[in-house]
């Protein structure tokens, strides 16, 4: 059964930040959108999905590369910042939905590609997402996650970090749990690949959680244990930090 507080939850943070969010360079970084790009393997016949697809940053990337991209978001807004987003960049090879990632409301094996970014550490039940990403992707088809995978040993402390920073976010996977997940939804592994995100803290939260989030980062500084697991440090301009993210791609069979 679907949580209503926590759907409330998700759309009620991401209505406030769907034009800074689609803003943020951190988003489209050059070298992060062309690893995700390298493991969605499109080809021009393709018809793609991207699930929880946000500003629709990802999904105008791919556009160009296939014959049709679906995206889906349960925020109203966040769908209206993509629609902006792809009037801007004159792409006509998209259509927008606004839905939950849990009960995707497309018939099964509709899609070559079916793909989501940043968006499982908001999931409730992430197997449970996956399996859905699996439902509508066609045998010999690829799903692909990206997202945030702190290790074993910094998850408490990252999910702490990000809790405060977003009251949507639920729990980051280690690598090794969503590699796991993907295992028991019955695919295989096509790609497993890492790289880190640099960010400065000041750009990514509200200003009433600022003092909280720069005493945490402080004091994770100081300590010199980097409890986060994200190796803060300070500059001039403010903390910057590395979101630790991971890219799978899975076949499915």
């Amino acid at each position: 059964m679907t949580d209503i507080t926590h759907n409330q939850r998700i759309v009620a943070q991401f209505t406030r930040w769907a034009k800074p969010f689609a803003e943020l360079p951190i988003h489209a970084q050059a070298s992060a959108m062309a690893r995700s790009l390298a493991a969605c393997a499109l080809e021009p016949t393709l018809n793609v999905l991207d699930v929880a697809c946000g500003p629709g940053i990802l999904a105008c990337a791919m556009a160009p590369h296939a014959r049709q991209v679906t995206g889906i978001d349960i925020t109203p807004a966040m769908i209206a910042q993509a629609q902006v987003r792809q009037a801007a960049v004159g792409l006509h090879n998209l259509a927008w939905h606004i839905g939950d990632a849990t009960t995707l409301p497309f018939a099964a094996q509709s899609f070559d590609r079916v793909t989501t970014r940043y968006s499982l550490h908001h999931m409730q039940d992430p197997a449970a997402v996956l399996c859905e990403m699996k439902r509508v992707c066609r045998p010999g088809g690829r799903i692909i996650v990206i997202d945030a995978t702190p290790s074993p040993e910094t998850r408490d402390g990252y999910d702490a970090m990000e809790r405060l920073r977003d009251p949507s976010h639920t729990s980051a996977l280690p690598l090794d749990e969503l590699r796991r997940m993907g295992k028991d939804a019955g695919l295989s592994e096509a790609v497993v690949e890492a790289y880190r995100l640099e960010a400065q803290l000041e750009t990514l939260s509200d200003e009433k959680d600022m003092a909280a989030l720069t005493a945490m980062f402080d004091a994770d500084i100081a300590s010199g244990l980097d409890r986060i697991g994200v190796g803060a440090w300070r500059t001039p301009e403010g903390i910057r930090f590395h979101f630790p993210v991971s890219i799978l791609a899975w076949h499915n069979a």
